[in-house]
């Protein structure tokens, strides 16, 4: 390892300057003078009979070269969507006699242009036959409820989970209702008695609205058929590899035959895995042509996956002293129009996170007309925290115990049972929580009439997958790191901290590329927070090997046992004799260019972390009231989290900010709305998201407790920061005086009294 320490050092992200300078480029800045660009054509109910479409309106206007229905296409098989989690039919390609959600794909049109593209799918001509929709979840698990999907699509799927690295298991096998297509179960103890020897139970039933991840570029994928068979898809894409593997079994083609060439990604926030790529290259492969798929900001909106709605019932017990004696819940996640939903990790997670000795968790999915569901951000975490910390914050009021401190009394630690059984692994619960009560903003809970201060907890499982990376040694002694996962939130530039810190070199001597699923090595989903641990392992463990390859090449050159050698700021010395040694430009040159006498040095790191390194977070909130006009202002907020060790902290401090901002969002105004299985906020018009007004100042505090298998001790930190803040926001409005809110996001209507 070098003398020098690079982790621990604040640097801007890499990619930060081609993002702001415009240079970075997207799917959409693909420039060719053949492209074909495509137009979808959406049906407008949320569940009907496709009777007839009609293309020809489209095919006679001017720069329109094809149209095609579901019937036009004609592809091997269709099949699961790798992520999401969905057997999501409906998305891969064009719905065939039966649509079921509005905003459901039915026809496409291909023009010379864009403009032209969209002329034609406004003249395409559908005729439909209405049928009855069931939008509301309940109403859908009835037992005569018109069903959304036929027996062999409705099979449940853990491959959200799965790309998440949280598949926790406890499924129940048979479905309890038409539309019910998972149910899960934990239990442990006997609740019965758990809530008898209680001394106060708190129930109460809780609902989270479904939200789109309002990411700045719009869901884009382009496509090219080759003369051999194969494809060459451009993605939006958080997961290059996922995309690859979905497209081919989507298409009928080998892995080998897919290439997904990953693009700068405008924002995915988990929404961008595999979605329009099968369609695009199922059109260029039928019309020979290249072909540029790009949903405008309301196609998005409506065909895109959004995260679930939830309704939860939690019920909590405790002795008089605050010692939890039961926990129950009771959770229902409204899926959309196919299974996928994260039903399994927010058992695992409310039931989890405090230890009582008699627990029951149950949980099922609903499917209904509207859009299927994906992953946004910790998916099934801000759901179930909502619920738990809002009835831990009830319960504390009925004992009359500190909140801090009734959390702390039943905390999990390492070796605590989790829902499954597992036990769970080094955790930071503790010490977040800790950490929480020593901050002034608590110590002193200053505030004045009509102000609260609330807490709450949060915390993701952490994600396991293999991975593995390339780095090179260039002729001029600079390194190249090779990976295949996307960059999204600055990680390329703690892989360069990484390697700089396991070869012995300066970070800014050190380049890391995304190659295509052609060239680079193999990388999971950029979700789920574990890029840094199973991806930056692979960089270690790559960087370490070109590191040993060096000192071998050096102790030929001069003449010294490779074990007496070190490698520090880029010169190769002999251990405790700063002075001499060789640089590794001088010994990178001996493998490289014309008669060059040795083998190049390029180290391959390889992983597969199977056990996870959970983060957790606690929040803090200070609001203002004006119960008589239903006015709220946030104005002090602080956000404590577990990050393992910080690499970069000036990049983990913005996950933390980012996060918490699209809590509060949560919290107080987002949510997809829908009316007759109409979605009402199809826009940025519509849709509210908070403003940078909105947001208080928000102080990060990272706590430090080193994961065993991440690199240098690291933590995945993108998923707890956006955990919390519903149920913080809401503890805080109850401790100002305001009613105990149970639905989010809150609106003004529900804050005013007397």
């Amino acid at each position: 390892m070098s003398e020098a320490s690079y982790i621990g050092t604040s640097v801007p992200r890499r990619e930060g300057a081609h993002k702001l300078s415009g240079q970075a480029q997207y799917v959409s800045d693909l420039r060719r003078h053949d492209w074909l660009h495509a137009r979808l054509v959406l049906s407008p109910y949320a569940h009907a009979k496709i009777e007839r479409v009609d293309l020809t309106p489209a095919l006679r206007l001017p720069g329109v070269v094809a149209a095609f229905s579901a019937q036009d296409l004609t592809l091997a098989r269709l099949g699961r969507q790798l992520n999401g989690g969905s057997d999501r039919v409906l998305d891969v390609l064009l719905a065939h006699s039966e649509v079921s959600f509005a905003g459901e794909p039915v026809a496409v049109v291909l023009a010379e242009t864009a403009a032209a593209a969209e002329d034609g799918a406004e003249a395409v001509e559908v005729s439909y036959r209405r049928l009855a929709a069931a939008t509301d979840p309940r109403q859908a698990m009835a037992k005569d409820a018109v069903r959304v999907r036929s027996e062999e699509e409705l099979h449940g799927a853990e491959d959200e989970e799965a790309a998440h690295g949280a598949a926790v298991g406890g499924e129940v096998e048979g479905q309890s209702a038409p539309n019910v297509t998972r149910q899960i179960a934990f239990d442990r103890g006997d609740i019965d008695a758990g809530f008898r020897l209680a001394d106060q139970v708190v129930e109460q039933s809780y609902r989270i609205a479904g939200v789109h991840q309002a990411y700045l570029e719009p869901q884009a994928a382009a496509a090219e058929a080759h003369p051999d068979g194969s494809v060459t898809i451009w993605a939006s894409t958080q997961g290059a590899f996922y995309s690859r593997s979905y497209a081919a079994e989507c298409l009928g083609l080998s892995e080998e035959k897919v290439k997904v060439v990953p693009m700068t990604v405008g924002g995915a926030f988990g929404g961008k895995g595999g979605l329009l790529e099968p369609l695009a290259a199922a059109l260029a492969t039928v019309v020979r042509r290249p072909v540029m798929l790009v949903l405008d900001r309301l196609q998005d909106f409506l065909v895109s996956n959004p995260g679930p709605a939830a309704e939860i019932t939690v019920r909590l017990g405790a002795t008089k002293d605050g010692q939890l004696t039961a926990i129950f819940a009771d959770m229902m996640f409204d899926s959309g129009a196919a299974p996928g939903s994260p039903v399994g990790i927010a058992g695992m997670l409310l039931g989890g996170t405090y230890q009582a000795p008699n627990l029951a968790v149950r949980g099922v999915e609903v499917v209904t007309h509207k859009v299927p569901v994906g992953a946004y951000r910790a998916p099934g975490a801000p759901q179930a925290y909502f619920a738990l910390e809002s009835a831990m914050d009830e319960l504390s009021r009925k004992l009359g115990v500190d909140p801090l401190t009734l959390r702390l009394k039943n905390a999990s630690v390492e070796g605590d049972p989790q829902v499954n059984g597992r036990p769970w692994p080094r955790i930071g619960l503790v010490e977040c929580l800790e950490q929480a009560a020593r901050d002034p903003l608590w110590v002193k809970r200053q505030k004045g009439d009509d102000e609260g201060i609330g807490v709450a907890a949060g915390g993701w499982p952490g994600g396991t997958e293999p991975a593995a990376a390339v780095c090179r040694v260039n002729g001029d002694g600079t390194l190249t790191v090779q990976v295949g996962s996307v960059d999204i939130t600055g990680t390329h530039t703690t892989f360069a901290l990484i390697a700089a810190q396991a070869f012995g070199i300066d970070p800014s001597r050190v380049r890391v590329i995304t190659g295509d699923t052609d060239a680079a090595p193999y990388a999971g989903f950029a979700g789920g927070s574990k890029i840094t641990t199973t991806v930056g392992s692979a960089v270690l463990a790559a960087a370490a090997e070109a590191r040993r390859q060096i000192l071998e090449l050096a102790a030929s050159e001069m003449e010294a046992p490779a074990d007496d050698l070190e490698v520090s700021d880029g010169q190769v010395r002999v251990k405790g004799v700063p002075e001499g040694g060789r640089s590794v430009a001088e010994l990178a040159a001996l493998t490289t260019g014309f008669g060059a006498s040795k083998a190049p040095v390029t180290g391959q790191g390889r992983t597969a972390i199977t056990k996870s390194a959970p983060g957790f977070a606690v929040h803090i909130a200070k609001v203002r009231l004006d119960r008589r006009h239903g006015w709220l202002k946030i104005v002090d907020y602080l956000a404590v989290q577990d990050v393992g060790k910080a690499l970069n902290p000036a990049a983990v401090a913005g996950q933390m900010r980012g996060g918490t901002a699209q809590g509060i969002g949560r919290a107080l105004f987002e949510q997809m709305v829908y009316q007759g299985g109409q979605l009402q906020d199809a826009s940025l018009a519509d849709y509210d998201l908070p403003l940078a007004s909105d947001l208080p100042p928000i102080r990060v505090a990272m706590v430090e407790v080193p994961s065993p298998i991440g690199p240098f001790g690291a933590k995945g930190v993108g998923e707890p920061p956006a955990i919390p803040g519903a149920a913080t926001v809401a503890n805080a409005i109850r401790d100002a005086g305001g009613p105990r809110l149970t639905s989010v996001p809150i609106r003004p209507q529900q804050l005013i009294g007397d």
